[in-house]
């Protein structure tokens, strides 16, 4: 009779578990969702945040809420995420930084981007472009490596601090091309732009906003475009990858990511929701200002390319010997 009755409770436990997934799935969200984005107010991660938010709040019925939580190149908002209640009320803006550099980058971290996190989906992703002075005497990359070769360690390059996607973006070029060009870091992408339009520095490499206006005004040259495919705003600019390098890929890149043991019935709702909104004319449309590339994937698809942007930049940082502040 015991043995009935455990076998009865089991089978009642596993009918309650099936039914509560669509149950879930159907009631939730029933509150705001805290959609926390790691860095300061003003910055593309919080642009991508509240794009996609005020889309993805038409479709899931409720608003998602936009938090900054800057400190510690994204690892205290990290650890605070990492923590909270998985039940899909707590969400967090992962990117290139957080989910790929900082856990090779820090010696130690309060937290496991692999086993505390789980992928929702990729957003978007936002090209780095490679920028001279106008006064380097080169129109090409190839002409830039021909340079550097000539005079090692003579050309500096800026970027916005140790371990920002424009330091990575440019040590993982200097790697591939096998060339020796001077890091000079500065505290945020406006001084490091301001001193390679005065002339100060040589090179830089960056998103396409900080750049475009002086572009246009002949102040500095694009030579090399870090993406896959050129870019529209830049039509007749090849990518690193054309002009010798195959393989070579660069891009900022930002995802929703929830914590860890999440119910997999929200993570696929959030991911639907996501994809949607990311697809949407409107989100398109303001990320091809900054010639930001709208994707949205499944969770797995998500995952899978973290492992890859993981396994890139993890040697980066170890062949580069880039150290965190």
């Amino acid at each position: 009779m015991r043995r009935t009755g455990n076998r009865g409770v089991r089978l009642a436990c596993l009918l309650v578990a099936l039914l509560a997934g669509p149950v879930l799935a159907q009631s939730y969200p029933t509150k705001p969702i805290r959609l926390i984005v790691p860095f300061a107010s003003g910055g593309t991660s919080e642009l991508v945040a509240r794009t996609v938010g005020a889309e993805m709040s038409k479709g899931l019925g409720q608003q998602i809420v936009i938090e900054n939580r800057p400190g510690g190149a994204g690892n205290i908002a990290m650890a605070e995420v990492a923590r909270a209640d998985p039940d899909g009320y707590t969400l967090i803006m992962g990117h290139i930084g957080s989910l790929a550099v900082n856990p090779y980058m820090f010696a130690k971290l309060p937290f496991d981007v692999d086993r505390d996190f789980v992928p929702v989906t990729l957003l978007v992703k936002v090209p780095s472009i490679f920028v001279v002075h106008e006064s380097v005497a080169v129109k090409s990359l190839k002409e830039f490596i021909v340079l550097a070769k000539k005079e090692p360690g003579k050309l500096f390059y800026g970027s916005a601090g140790n371990g920002s996607a424009g330091h990575l973006a440019f040590e993982y070029l200097k790697l591939a091309a096998g060339i020796d060009v001077v890091h000079v870091p500065y505290k945020g992408t406006g001084p490091n732009v301001t001193d390679l339009v005065a002339g100060r520095t040589h090179a830089s490499a960056a998103g396409t906003p900080p750049f475009m206006l002086h572009v246009k005004s002949g102040k500095l040259r694009v030579i090399a475009v870090g993406t896959t495919q050129r870019l529209d705003v830049l039509p007749d600019v090849p990518t690193v990858a054309e002009q010798g390098f195959p393989g070579f890929e660069t891009s900022q890149w930002y995802g929703l990511i929830a914590p860890a043991k999440t119910p997999e019935v929200i993570i696929n709702r959030l991911s639907a929701e996501a994809l949607k909104a990311a697809q949407s004319p409107i989100v398109k449309e303001r990320f091809a200002v900054d010639s930001g590339m709208a994707i949205g994937s499944t969770p797995a698809e998500f995952a899978a390319f973290i492992k890859l942007e993981q396994a890139r930049w993890s040697e980066v940082v170890r062949k580069a010997g880039v150290k965190a502040d």
